[in-house]
């Protein structure tokens, strides 16, 4: 599992929020909903999106946003806000009345006008965890890109109302973020152990600890699976990565284990097992030491 997928996997990937929004002008809509990570693209007409500044997104562009701060959306960037959306997918307007049912248009569509001149699908994944954390941190607060024909598969599909519907759509929206970000990653700086997946021997290394953490893993043991020596590995993965194997291996497990806390039914010592400690007492004190919490501590909070 690559940190792509893993931002994707689980329950981060899971009952995302998508509506398809219809609107004729002038429409603003201000997005305080603290949603880690929004995706948001033109079916046609434009849109702006005010966070920073003003970026303009045209029919066949995604744009990417990355909260939890809030930014406005709208058909002109001096178009007053009209609309709030807040925690919760609730939809209000400025005073606090409730526009749920009002704005209502048939299955997973929303909006002022059934006709109206801007289409959009809007999907908003409503968590992430630690593993996430670290592709987060390396996006810009709103990025854009073309979409291509997933915008159009996507719009026909989100209107449907059949058995399995929401795992389809979940689906569509993960493949439509990880094309963008792959499309992102292709023509910006992309961050060091991004680039360094792609490489023969330190890429092989780090799929070889993401997909099996609990192995007792050493530099050696790293080294003779993908066929180069001690040093070599560890001097070129240190280059590419900015962080020894070891240190990414550590990294990894207990961002995987913050994750796994947040189970219904996780222990700290089922916990350790799946990621490698040998022990709960090890899993706590080296949680504790980077998370500043114990895993309890840790499992209390993310499940309130």
């Amino acid at each position: 599992m690559d940190h792509l997928a893993a931002l994707l996997d689980g329950p981060h990937a899971r009952g995302a929020f998508l509506l398809r929004v219809i609107l004729d002008p002038p429409w603003s809509i201000r997005v305080q909903d603290e949603a880690p990570l929004t995706v948001l693209a033109v079916v046609r007409g434009e849109a702006s999106v005010v966070r920073d500044g003003v970026t303009q997104v045209r029919p066949g562009e995604v744009a990417v946003v990355r909260g939890p701060e809030p930014y406005v959306v709208a058909d002109r960037p001096d178009t007053p806000p009209q609309v709030v959306i807040h925690p919760g997918e609730k939809c209000t307007t400025l005073d606090g009345r409730s526009l749920y049912q009002s704005l209502g248009q048939g299955v997973r569509t929303w909006g002022n006008d059934r006709d109206g001149g801007t289409a959009l699908i809007v999907g908003t994944y409503l968590m992430t965890g630690e593993v996430g954390k670290r592709l987060l941190q390396a996006l810009p607060p709103l990025l854009i890109q073309p979409g291509g024909p997933l915008i159009e598969l996507l719009g026909e599909e989100v209107v449907k109302d059949e058995p399995g519907q929401e795992a389809v759509l979940d689906r569509m929206l993960d493949l439509l973020l990880i094309a963008t970000l792959r499309s992102w990653f292709a023509t910006h700086e992309a961050p060091a152990w991004y680039r360094a997946q792609s490489d023969p021997v330190v890429g092989k290394a780090m799929r070889i600890m993401q997909h099996d953490p609990a192995r007792p893993w050493t530099v050696a043991a790293l080294a003779a699976e993908v066929g180069v020596s001690r040093a070599s590995l560890a001097r070129r993965f240190t280059e590419l990565v900015g962080e020894p194997p070891m240190a990414y291996l550590t990294g990894w497990r207990l961002a995987l284990a913050a994750d796994l806390l947040r189970e219904p039914d996780a222990t700290v010592t089922s916990v350790a097992r799946k990621v490698g400690y040998g022990s709960p007492f090890a899993l706590s004190a080296a949680f504790k030491r980077v998370h500043g919490v114990s895993p309890q501590e840790h499992r209390v909070g993310a499940n309130r």
